[in-house]
């Protein structure tokens, strides 16, 4: 018995020994099996925030509330080419008003603090770079630099999205010659003279012989790159080349010709002949026979008084083929 009790003893020393207050505990982070610093525990994401609504960007919501506030805009919308939703290349097949103006939502929430893009306040060239993002071929890829960009001209200048008159084009005027009239005044009176160009009379109008949004020609020529080359894309029989060339009609037809009007036979810039009096004078025919001294208003009048143009002679003026033309007699 004695013995069992010095044994108990004994056994409970030694385990006292090995788990005592003298063997450190493992410190955080290091494996109490292999010694090496544990990775640490994987942090769980937070989920992300929402964006503050004074921050976040307008968005696209339709044209359904457009015309609660702007019916007169829509009404004159809503019939143009602009609004046909099965051409892909139009504005109703995208984003419909947004597509220019931009998208609405802020603007449905207080339109008075978030405006949308109001193209009568813009500048011209904020003008230009919305349209010409589907109008950029054709006819509108001269644009940029053409005579009417650097006057600072834009597409609204001249149209009107939500209240075009014309039958085409959706101009801010009926007819395309008071649109033009608004600045070249000059060139549309001359088609109230007597020799004009068919114009008035809706033959022609004023894009039959320019681009007017761009051209290569410095008169905004629709064809060629001479005034001579557009007119005889018409007037064919003047075309040449002749065998004998009068030297004017080598520098153009405008020479001798005023293509916008004027008051004298054949849209002539004079009367002849002291149209060709201009560059022949006192050559071959004096020119002192057409003086008024002489003509009607003498004692003894002149014979040419009828008849005394030099085309009534001289009548291949444009030019001759004929072996004897020299002098555009034949």
């Amino acid at each position: 018995m004695a013995a069992a009790g010095l044994w108990l003893a004994t056994l409970v020393r030694v385990s006292a020994a090995v788990v005592g207050p003298g063997i450190p505990e493992p410190a955080a982070g290091i494996s109490a099996e292999t010694g090496q610093t544990a990775a640490p525990p994987p942090q769980t994401p937070k989920p992300p925030q929402p964006p503050q609504a004074a921050g976040s960007p307008a968005t696209y919501v339709g044209d359904a509330d457009c015309a609660t506030c702007h019916d007169a805009q829509h009404a004159g919308y809503v019939n143009t080419a602009h609004n046909r939703k099965s051409d892909p290349r139009t504005p109703a097949a995208a984003k419909s008003c947004e597509t220019c103006h931009g998208p609405a939502s802020k603007h449905l929430e207080d339109p008075t603090v978030n405006k949308l893009k109001k193209f009568s306040t813009m500048k011209p060239a904020e003008v230009t770079a919305t349209c010409a993002s589907c109008h950029n071929r054709a006819e509108h890829a001269l644009w940029d630099n053409s005579q009417h960009e650097n006057r600072n001209l834009s597409c609204t200048t001249c149209h009107s999205v939500h209240a075009g008159k014309s039958l085409t084009g959706q101009l801010k005027a009926k007819q395309q010659m008071d649109v033009c009239a608004t600045c070249h005044r000059d060139k549309v009176a001359k088609v109230d003279r007597s020799g004009h160009m068919p114009v008035r009379e809706g033959k022609m109008q004023c894009t039959t012989c320019h681009n007017t949004h761009g051209s290569t020609t410095p008169k905004l020529l629709r064809k060629g790159d001479s005034v001579a080359e557009l007119c005889t894309s018409c007037h064919a029989d003047k075309r040449g080349p002749y065998l004998w060339e009068h030297a004017p009609t080598r520098d153009g037809c405008v020479t001798c010709h005023d293509p916008h009007g004027s008051s004298n036979e054949r849209m002539l810039v004079a009367k002849p002949p002291l149209l060709c009096q201009r560059c022949h004078v006192g050559t071959r025919h004096p020119s002192t026979i057409y003086d008024a001294a002489l003509v009607g208003a003498g004692s003894n009048p002149s014979i040419r008084v009828y008849a005394r143009t030099c085309v009534s002679c001289h009548s291949a003026i444009h030019g001759s083929n004929h072996p004897s033309g020299q002098r555009f007699i034949r």
